[in-house]
């Protein structure tokens, strides 16, 4: 089976990490996995609470995703809890995976309620703040955690930074189906809005599944990966992620 890959933006190759470093690196991953576990522990309650309120599919999927972001920092804090945070680096990117999934099934099926069904979102002035909150905070979190998991050449730490960077996506296309709701009346944008956060937890969800079977672990890593380049896969140009070191045909 033949693979594509997108070619290197820039070809410097930087060497392996000293010790030194990658044990910084490690912590730096750490404190900002805490911080999202916490941010996330406190959006997950206003966004559930206010979602229930107002029957609102997009908010209670948005407050859903906060959970399954919380698995996922979880995840990560525990690969990197042990002696060899490598070793582990597989079971945290299956727990990102599946949790991707789990979130994509049931806010469907949420959402298709609401749009076949009788009930309809109501104005929600929480959760327009918490989706403009979201929107500002998370890309900062989530472009943190990946510089430093790219460097330490880490594939769930750059997983778990791609879920905090949806949860910046999702906060915009929250923000959106709230606003028309509110502004138009337009309570089918509700459930349209959360059907689209469906979608993106489950392609985040394929790519992190595809990640456990790529060039982990990250001992393998090409070094030109660890200053920033290449996919997110753990994989360089020309190589097949079947088989680390392989040629891509």
């Amino acid at each position: 089976m033949s693979a594509q890959f997108v070619p290197l933006q820039s070809a410097t190759a930087r060497p392996r990490p000293s010790a030194a470093r990658r044990a910084l690196l490690a912590r730096r991953v750490q404190l900002f996995v805490a911080a999202t576990i916490t941010y996330n522990v406190i959006e997950a309650a206003v966004a559930l609470t206010a979602g229930v309120r107002a029957s609102s599919s997009a908010l209670i999927g948005f407050g859903l995703d906060s959970v399954i972001e919380v698995s996922s920092a979880l995840a990560v804090a525990w690969q990197f809890a042990g002696r060899d945070p490598e070793a582990r680096e597989r079971v945290a990117l299956k727990v990102i995976a599946v949790s991707f999934f789990a979130l994509g099934a049931f806010v469907t099926v949420d959402a298709v309620r609401s749009l076949v069904g009788t009930r309809e979102a109501e104005h929600s002035s929480v959760g327009l703040v918490l989706a403009a909150a979201s929107l500002a905070i998370m890309p900062v979190l989530s472009y943190a955690q990946r510089r430093a998991g790219r460097e330490l050449g880490s594939a769930s730490a750059v997983a778990d930074s791609k879920q905090t960077l949806l949860c910046t996506y999702l906060s915009a296309v929250l923000l959106v189906g709230l606003a028309l709701n509110s502004l138009f009346g337009w309570a089918w944008a509700d459930p349209i809005a959360a059907m689209v956060i469906a979608a993106v937890a489950v392609k985040e969800g394929r790519e992190a599944w595809r990640g456990d079977a790529c060039c982990s672990p990250a001992a393998i890593l090409p070094p030109g990966l660890a200053a920033g380049g290449g996919d997110d896969c753990c994989c360089s140009p020309g190589r097949d992620c079947s088989s680390p070191g392989k040629p891509a045909h």
